[in-house]
C-alpha cells in the first residue's frame, strides 16, 4: 500500500493482518500479496448535488472475484469533513436490488468521518464474489454532504429521496427512487484472492474512461453492459488464462484529462487532473498493481501541447511507476479530427518515441499499438469507420473489443507478482 500525507487509514487488527505481506515462495522476486483492486473509477471533483439524510447505491463491476472485499471511500475534493454513517455491500441482482447484503466497517465501526482531502479503505468484509460480476455498495449519511464523483459510470446508479433515511441494508431497491449516471463516494473495490497475479491499471483520458462503449450501432445504445475495452480485456483474461495466472483490471480513466500538466488551451475544469498529479491517488494507492497501460495524449495535442511537454510528462510518470516496481505499457496517440498539420507532426514524434526499441527508448516496458488497431488503412490520420463512435476520436463497441483483443496477455503476465 502506498500512502499520501492526506490519506486516512483505518483498520482493525484483523484488517492489518489481512494487509500484511507474507513470505514469497522460493525463487520469487516479489513479495506475496493477497489483496488486489478489482474495480476503480477515479474521482474528478465534487458532485453538483447536496445529499441530506439519504442513501446511495453504487453498482461496481468487478474484473476478478475473491472470498472477501474492501471498499474505498474518498473525500479528496471535499472542503469539510465527510461523515458516512452506514455502508453495506452485496451482490447486485438487477437495477437497485441486492442479495447477500453485508455490513462494511471501518476500524470496527459502522460510521466513519473522512477529513477534507482524505480517503479511507474499509475493513475486510467476507463476501464471495466472481469475475465479471456486479457488486452494489450502499452508503448513508444522516447529515448534509456533497459527494465526490466520477462523471461517466455508463450505467444507472441509485439514490433515495432527500430525507428518506437509511436504506443501505434493503434487499429491494424500491426506496431508491432516483437514478444518476455518475458514481458517488466509492472509488475502488479490492478483492481478497491469493491466486491472482496482479492488477493492471489502464490510465488515461476518455479513451480509457469508456466514451463510445455504449454505442452498439445506429440508434443503439447499451447502458450498464460494461463494454469498455478494459472490461473486455478483463473478460479475456478470465476466459483465456487459468485461475493461477489471472490479473485484475482497474480502470483509472477520466475523460478530458491530459498527460501534460499545463497545455495552453486546457479547460480550467481539467487543471490539476493531469497524469502526474493524480498518479498517487488513482494508481499508486490501489493494491497489487503490477502494470499500467498508459493511453494519454490526444487531449494534450487538442489543448495546444507539442511533443516536448507530452514526452516530458511521459518520462516523469514512467520513472515514478517503474521505481515503484510497476511495468509501463504505452500506446501511441490515436487519431483525432481537427488536428492541424503541426498536431500530426507532434503525434508522429510521440509515436516514434513510443515505438523506439519497442520500449519507449528504454523508458517503458512495452508497446500496445492501439493506433494501429483503430486507424483507417486508407486515411491513417482518421479512425476506421467500422470502429468510429461517430466523433472520429473514440471507439464504438466493436472498436472497444478490437482494442482488448489486441493486448498481449503474455506481456501483461510478465509483470505479475
Amino acid at each position: 500500500m502506498r500512502l499520501t500525507g492526506r490519506t486516512v487509514i483505518v483498520a482493525t487488527v484483523s484488517a492489518l493482518l489481512a494487509l500484511s505481506i507474507v513470505s514469497s515462495a522460493p525463487g520469487a522476486d516479489r513479495p506475496r500479496r493477497d489483496w488486489f483492486t478489482s474495480w476503480a473509477e477515479s474521482q474528478q471533483g465534487l458532485a453538483a448535488v447536496t445529499l441530506e439524510n439519504q442513501s446511495v447505491r453504487m453498482i461496481t463491476h468487478l474484473s476478478q472475484g475473491g472470498d472477501a472485499i474492501r471498499v474505498r471511500l474518498q473525500n479528496t475534493f471535499g472542503t469539510t469533513p465527510l461523515t458516512i454513517d452506514r455502508t453495506t455491500a452485496g451482490h447486485s441482482s438487477g437495477q437497485a436490488a441486492v442479495t447477500d447484503v453485508r455490513p462494511v466497517t471501518f476500524g470496527g465501526r459502522r460510521s466513519i468521518t473522512i477529513p477534507p482531502g482524505g480517503d479511507v479503505w474499509s475493513d475486510p468484509t467476507g463476501l464471495v464474489t466472481n469475475p465479471d460480476s456486479d457488486l452494489a455498495v450502499s452508503t448513508y449519511a444522516s447529515g448534509r454532504i456533497v459527494p465526490g464523483r466520477h462523471d461517466n459510470a455508463f450505467r444507472n446508479n441509485y439514490v433515495t429521496a432527500s430525507g428518506a433515511g437509511e436504506h443501505t441494508g434493503d434487499p429491494a431497491g424500491t426506496a431508491y427512487t432516483r437514478t444518476v449516471t455518475a458514481t458517488y463516494l466509492v472509488s475502488a473495490v479490492d478483492v481478497h484472492n491469493p491466486a491472482l497475479q496482479g492488477t493492471i491499471v489502464p490510465f488515461g483520458s476518455s479513451v480509457v474512461d469508456g466514451t463510445g462503449s455504449t454505442n452498439c450501432g445506429p440508434g443503439c445504445t447499451e447502458t450498464g453492459t460494461n463494454r469498455r475495452w478494459s472490461d473486455d480485456l478483463a473478460r479475456r483474461i478470465t476466459a483465456e488464462l487459468p485461475p493461477g495466472q489471472r490479473l485484475a483490471v482497474a480502470n483509472a480513466g477520466i475523460a478530458g484529462t491530459t498527460s501534460s500538466p499545463d497545455c495552453p488551451q486546457m479547460p480550467a475544469v481539467y487543471r490539476g487532473l493531469d497524469a502526474a498529479t493524480r498518479l498517487d491517488r488513482d494508481v499508486l494507492a490501489l493494491h497489487g498493481v503490477t502494470g499500467v497501460i498508459y493511453y494519454y495524449g490526444t487531449n494534450d495535442l487538442a489543448d495546444g501541447c507539442t511533443a516536448v511537454p507530452i514526452l516530458d510528462s511521459y518520462r516523469q510518470v514512467f520513472s515514478r511507476l517503474r521505481e515503484a516496481g510497476i511495468a509501463v505499457y504505452l500506446t501511441p496517440i490515436t487519431s483525432r479530427p481537427g488536428y492541424t498539420d503541426q498536431n500530426n507532426r507532434d503525434r508522429y514524434t510521440v509515436g516514434t518515441f513510443v515505438k523506439q526499441w519497442n520500449n519507449c527508448a528504454g523508458s517503458c516496458d512495452g508497446v500496445v499499438d492501439f493506433d494501429q488497431v483503430l486507424k483507417d488503412p486508407l486515411k491513417p490520420n482518421a479512425i476506421n469507420p467500422a470502429y468510429d463512435n461517430g466523433d472520429g476520436i473514440h471507439a464504438n463497441i466493436p472498436g472497444q473489443q478490437a482494442l482488448a483483443d489486441y493486448v498481449s496477455l503474455a506481456m501483461l503476465r510478465a509483470s505479475r507478482w
